[in-house]
């Protein structure tokens, strides 16, 4: 099934709650938060205060992408504050085993995430303990850059994994997805999508959704 999270990284601050509103009426499956520390990426963003209060506005899952290091001393707070599933990434923590089972106490869903050049193959002693991986397509950091290119065999190549290990795996992809090439991305294998500048730079944001999930459901048809 495909999933669109628009990320509000992307949303005018100033409207947050009417943003967040508007594209869940319009169509959105989750509500994807960047949360970014300034140190493991280059810039600074939201902490548990302002995601409890997106917890408040929001009907839909909070699909929180924690850019911070180091991770586990924050994973509560980011649980408490009403986080539906929790991604960490890979590079930012020295003991994935814990991290990953941490969220899992904490009530939430688990995701890894993986920049651009982490090989996927690094996540083989522990995909069973997920329920999503998360394949950045572009470097982490900012919204609205151009997807990587080399980033589609990366998700045949996860995808594949998936189905040889026959997991219940949901597979997100985060960066430069538009209209114009969420297609070739489905089909490589994605069913999550995290849409920023796509989507909040639109006026309507009901027909871009409804245009990102046309377009991904027509290139997986031939998979199914």
């Amino acid at each position: 099934m495909i999933k669109i999270a628009p990320s509000i990284l992307s949303a005018d601050f100033a409207r947050l709650g009417e943003e967040i509103r508007s594209v869940e009426a319009a169509g959105a499956d989750y509500i994807h938060v960047d949360v970014m520390d300034g140190h493991f990426v280059p810039n600074l963003t939201i902490g548990p205060v302002v995601v409890e209060g997106i917890r408040k506005v929001s009907r839909q899952p909070l699909d929180l992408h924690l850019m911070i290091a180091p991770v586990d001393a924050h994973i509560p707070a980011f649980a408490q504050a009403g986080a539906h599933l929790i991604s960490v990434h890979y590079e930012a923590t020295t003991h994935l085993d814990r991290t990953l089972n941490l969220i899992r106490e904490q009530g939430c869903r688990v995701g890894v995430a993986l920049n651009p050049a982490t090989p996927i193959s690094l996540l083989g002693e522990v995909l069973h303990l997920v329920d999503r991986v998360v394949l950045m397509s572009v470097n982490p950091g900012f919204g609205g850059q151009s997807f990587i290119p080399y980033v589609l065999q990366k998700i045949r190549r996860m995808r594949e994994m998936i189905r040889e290990r026959g997991l219940a795996i949901e597979l997100e992809v985060d960066g430069g997805i538009k209209v114009t090439n969420i297609g070739a991305i489905a089909a490589a294998g994605a069913d999550v999508f995290v849409a920023g500048s796509a989507i909040f730079s639109q006026t309507d944001y009901a027909m871009t959704i409804h245009q990102l999930r046309t377009n991904a459901e027509a290139a997986q048809a031939p998979l199914q």
